[in-house]
């Protein structure tokens, strides 16, 4: 997967990757770096359950973690509604649908270029 302009960072891709394995639905990737100085990039994917949210946050923690590369923050995976994982550079958001639904990211950054990456 890559963008006009360069690849995103390999962590993030492999995030993609790992969201699919646990059969994440609704996944995208927003290009932040003209926008925020905060991060480079979301991916923005949904679980469609409180127990799948937690299980596709956890293969990314775990996955990630076993690859070398671990989060700076982790928030809201107890409750399995919007699980936060920041590496900094990307910042990984894994919802349940209603939540995604009210908070509507892609919409709050509606500036920044997409990228679709799809169902696992």
């Amino acid at each position: 997967m890559s963008q006009e302009g360069g690849r995103m960072p390999a962590g993030l891709e492999r995030a993609v990757e790992l969201a699919r394995e646990r059969k994440a639905i609704g996944g995208v990737v927003l290009d932040l770096r003209e926008l925020s100085s905060a991060t480079d990039y979301f991916l923005i994917a949904s679980g469609r359950s409180d127990v799948q949210v937690r299980a596709i946050a956890e293969h990314i923690l775990r996955t990630s973690r076993q690859e070398g590369r671990r989060p700076s923050h982790v928030e809201g995976f107890d409750q399995g509604r919007w699980v936060l994982i920041d590496y900094i550079h990307y910042v990984v958001h894994i919802f349940h649908p209603e939540v995604r639904d009210f908070y509507r990211l892609e919409a709050l950054w509606g500036d920044a270029p997409r990228i679709e990456v799809g169902e696992g």
